[in-house]
This record gives structure tokens, sequence and C-alpha cells, in this order.
């Protein structure tokens, strides 16, 4: 990395990437969903404002160089970017604009009064993990119980469809928008 880069106090990540002997590149990951949100839930997640980033779910590609180049010129105390053209940061508007969420309105899950998180998760999505690792639902479980919808039509009251567009917002949420680095687990709430 070359030293006339590097214009911050000693205290900022790139002050140690300069003395190291090789440039590190940060870690990043996303838990890709794969394949298009089920038919029967676009009604639901039109509703809940996700459609447009459901569609956008079905591959997203990193790119590395662009996290480094953001980090180094990232400044925790004053949450902006430092770049050439000037300070900026991130707004919630900015992500209203580029994901189309909702940022205004109505909470997406209501209110509920449930006793933890065994109730929560059979209340939101008839379904309860067998294995939670605090309050953190495996993004895999999500996976293997949602990913199609009952066969039987019986089976597919409105309730479960709700109960399925849900568990596909915690994956979109959990493995695109706001991925910890679990890299596999999403909150409960």
């Amino acid at each position: 990395m070359a030293a006339s880069l590097i214009r911050f106090d000693d205290r900022h990540i790139s002050t140690a990437q300069a003395v190291m002997a090789n440039d590190h590149v940060l870690e990043c990951f996303i838990h890709n969903i794969g394949k298009p949100a089920i038919f029967e839930i676009c009604g639901h997640l039109q509703a809940a404002g996700f459609l447009h980033a459901a569609r956008m779910s079905r591959g997203c590609k990193l790119d590395l160089a662009l996290f480094n180049a953001l980090v180094e010129r990232w400044r925790h105390e004053t949450h902006t970017f430092h770049l050439p053209c000037g300070k900026c940061t991130i707004t919630l508007e900015d992500v209203a604009l580029q994901l189309g969420l909702p940022v205004d309105g109505l909470v997406i899950m209501g209110s509920a009064i449930v006793l933890g998180k065994v109730g929560l998760c059979q209340s939101l999505l008839g379904n309860v993990s067998d294995k939670f690792e605090g309050d953190w639902i495996s993004m895999n479980w999500l996976k293997d119980n949602f990913n199609e919808l009952p066969k039987d039509l019986e089976n597919q009251t409105e309730e479960v469809i709700e109960q399925y567009a849900r568990a596909y917002i915690m994956r979109l949420t959990g493995g695109i928008l706001v991925p910890n680095k679990s890299r596999n687990l999403v909150h409960i709430k």
C-alpha cells in the first residue's frame, strides 16, 4: 500500500496496514438465498416492503477491494467516509432509496405478547427450532424448514403463507441485508 495514501492519524486501521509486510484484505461474507422467493409469498413481501430486496437476493457478489477502500476512508469518530471529493455518510434515506425498503410506517411484525423465544418462534413461524444459540436461529434451519410450501393445498393456508414470508424476510435480513460475523445465524427478533 502506498504510504502517500495513508493520511490518517495513528489510531486508524490504515496505520496498522502500513507496517504489515503484505496487504491484508477484509473477509466479507453474504449468505445468498440462491433461488427466487416462492410465488405465493410475494404478496406478503410486497406488503412488508421487501419484494424489491428479495428480487436482488439471488446472488450478491462482494467487491473486496471496494470494502477495503471504504474501511480505509471511514472515521468512526464522525461516522463519515473521508473521500477525495469530501466527507460523506450513508443515511437511512440512502438505504431506503437503494434497497426500496420502507423506513417509516408500521412495524413489520406488529405487536405480540409472547413469553420467550420458543413462544415467539412458534407464534411467528409456526415451527420451533430444535436448537437456539442464545436468541439466534440457524439460517440453515430456516432454509430446511421454509424453502418450499407444503405440497398439499389444504396445508397452504393464509397463515402458513405468512409464516413462510416471515422466514424468508429473516433469511434475507440475516443473510444479505444485515449479515453478522456468525455467517449462519439470524436473530429471532
